[in-house]
């Protein structure tokens, strides 16, 4: 999920969080709306109207569009999280204006893979993930909808309850987005699977993943139901994290850091949202670098098998290796980029040791 996916769905919520205010009171705003990231806002929360499939409809386009945009940046990403550089370090500035050495950046790694693939290559795997961002889109929606409609069905002659304070709200709300997005994770991994194992051919350019069908067919033969399902615990770990410590952490600046009254603080306070969720996703970056892993690890693929990774146990020797390495933020950055302390670039494999 990228920061300008985030930022999109920021305003989405912004959006959201103006028509609440307008048919509640002043307090609604000192509530944390759920940031549903990346499966498109959330319309949870206790007494709001159910989405329609218009509403779902509109969510899915949206986020197909924004997925197909993001495409050659996720591309180039997962490259990086492989370990696999194409392109030597070559003498640049930093940000200070300090003579380093570089490794190559988001542009010239995309114009490399056009040069060897043509324009086309920078969307390999876009269409299993447009089906994994569409179903999740679905599930999700279909799981608040049904929450939604479990308390209207409890609505109609309850007994008067005790206000619930605002915490509470978001605790409910949080836990709420966190059955859903698990719910729409799950069912979308496989596909999730495919889409990396298709970009990460390019390393050595093989053909095994290509096609609609044929994925499903090769990953079942070789490795069973589990082979689509490798990498979901460190995905579903970090997902469930980022999502807590984004809630948690914007309803405290909301609550304590920012005071009501002031025209421009409700916007303030429904961008907080945005900052924190950027924030949260940097420190579970880790588990999203581990899942990616462990998806293309000894799958048959040359960017899945030595010298490009080591055939990993589970996911925790998967972590405990990239830990000893210095690598837990691989790929988080796609400027700048370091040459790693204390290795060589070694041409010959297009990496470092």
């Amino acid at each position: 999920m990228t920061f300008s996916e985030g930022w999109a769905e920021a305003e989405a919520l912004t959006r959201h969080q103006r028509r609440k205010r307008k048919a509640a009171s002043g307090s609604a705003g000192r509530v944390v709306a759920v940031l549903s990231l990346p499966f498109g806002p959330s319309r949870g929360g206790g007494g709001e109207e159910a989405p329609g499939m218009a509403d779902t409809a509109s969510q899915v386009l949206l986020g197909s569009g924004l997925t197909a945009l993001s495409q050659p940046l996720m591309y180039v990403k997962v490259l990086v999280q492989v370990g696999y550089e194409p392109l030597p370090p070559t003498l640049g500035r930093n940000i200070f204006g300090r003579q380093v050495y570089q490794l190559p950046g988001l542009f010239a790694y995309a114009k490399h893979i056009m040069k060897v693939d043509g324009r086309a290559g920078l969307f390999k795997g876009l269409t299993p993930r447009l089906c994994s961002g569409a179903i999740g889109t679905i599930v999700h929606s279909k799981v608040l909808q049904r929450y939604q409609e479990a308390d209207q069905e409890e609505a109609p002659g309850a007994s008067p309850k005790e206000p619930v304070s605002s915490l509470e709200q978001v605790i409910k709300e949080t836990s709420r987005e966190m059955v859903a997005r698990s719910a729409a994770t799950l069912v979308t991994h496989p596909f999730h699977v495919i889409t990396l194992r298709c970009m990460v051919q390019f390393i050595g350019k093989e053909t095994k993943y290509s096609g609609i069908f044929s994925p499903f067919v090769t990953i079942y033969r070789e490795e069973g139901i589990l082979g689509f399902f490798a990498g979901l615990i460190p995905r579903l770990l970090g997902d469930v994290l980022s999502l807590w410590l984004c809630n948690m952490l914007a309803y405290l600046i909301n609550t304590y850091a920012l005071e009501n009254g002031v025209s421009t603080m409700n916007e303030m306070k429904s961008y907080s949202q945005a900052v924190t969720g950027f924030f949260a996703s940097m420190l579970t970056y880790p588990f999203v670098l581990v899942s990616n892993l462990m998806a293309i690890n000894n799958c048959g693929l040359a960017g899945g098998l030595p010298p490009y990774a080591p055939t990993y146990s589970s996911w925790l020797d998967c972590w405990g290796q990239l830990l000893k390495e210095g690598n837990m933020s691989r790929g988080n950055s796609l400027f700048f980029r370091k040459v790693p302390a204390g290795k060589l670039y070694v041409w010959e494999e297009k990496r470092f040791r």
